[in-house]
């Protein structure tokens, strides 16, 4: 499933977003009289990311961060106007988890490749939030920190702001895609249980009596498989082969994007 951002009032949603109060909703967050409520933004947010942390997206239902909290859903509502607002506030809190800043003494590169590293295992410690489309910002505080985040390491750079506009995209676009690899071999092995491994052992082995000629068919494929095979030394790293293989992918990728903006930056120092 796909979540979309930004789906409620505007007002009320920015509002809740930034913790500010709420002249559109006639009200704060918080009740301003009577007695300390119970529950709070924070505390049905924390428990959102809970439960899509332990089941998923599609678990997540204003009942089940209801039952967690111990209240029905309906006294959620006081708080959340409903789920879009609370996958917003989730997203956007989640985010606070990123680091805020990265040592500018080892160079940008070393930078950039400690903040993809950092957002590749945040994405894979909450992987519902690969789920949140980029389409639509949350434009949430945390969302335009990790931004900030970036843009003070790629300034640094000296490139012009049109052309790390684009970097920013494919650097996010990059590290959201990578992460989901991951994410959805995890999810593929527990929906199905059955591993990547076996599944391949099993199909592969399969294919070649489905398919005898495959070889001929498909020389170039069948080179890339056996020439570019994970070396013994990786075989014996930690994590699956699966997982494995789409981290030095992942590597890889990254170094070759870090390339293209390290040749981006030679032109424009050649004035070109």
């Amino acid at each position: 499933m796909v979540a979309f951002a930004g789906q409620g009032d505007p007002r009320r949603s920015l509002s809740l977003l930034w913790r500010t109060e709420d002249p559109g909703a006639g009200r704060r967050t918080r009740p301003a009289r009577g007695p300390k409520p119970a529950l709070s933004v924070d505390a049905i947010v924390d428990a959102g990311i809970a439960v899509a942390d332990a089941e998923g997206m599609a678990a997540l239902s204003m009942r089940t961060v209801g039952e967690r909290l111990g209240r029905t859903a309906m006294a959620l509502y006081t708080y959340v106007p409903g789920k879009t607002e609370l996958v917003d506030l989730m997203y956007d809190r989640a985010l606070a988890e990123l680091p805020t800043r990265y040592a500018p003494a080892p160079g940008w590169r070393s930078a950039v490749t400690s903040w993809a590293t950092d957002t590749w295992e945040f994405a894979l410690r909450h992987p519902w939030v690969l789920q949140v489309s980029q389409a639509r910002p949350v434009l949430g505080p945390h969302e335009y920190t990790a931004l900030e985040t970036l843009l003070r390491v790629l300034y640094a750079t000296g490139l012009d702001s049109a052309s790390l506009r684009r970097i920013v995209g494919l650097l996010c676009h990059f590290v959201r895609g990578a992460a989901r690899t991951v994410a959805e071999s995890r999810e593929a092995s527990a929906a199905t249980g059955v591993s990547d491994e076996d599944r391949w052992h099993a199909r592969a082995g399969t294919l070649a009596e489905v398919v005898p000629d495959f070889a001929e068919r498909f020389p170039l494929s069948v080179r890339l498989e056996t020439e570019g095979a994970s070396p013994p030394s990786e075989e014996g790293a930690a994590g699956s082969p699966p997982e494995r293989a789409a981290r030095a992918t992942f590597e890889a990728g990254l170094a070759v994007i870090l390339d293209g903006i390290e040749a981006a930056i030679a032109r424009r120092a050649a004035g070109h």
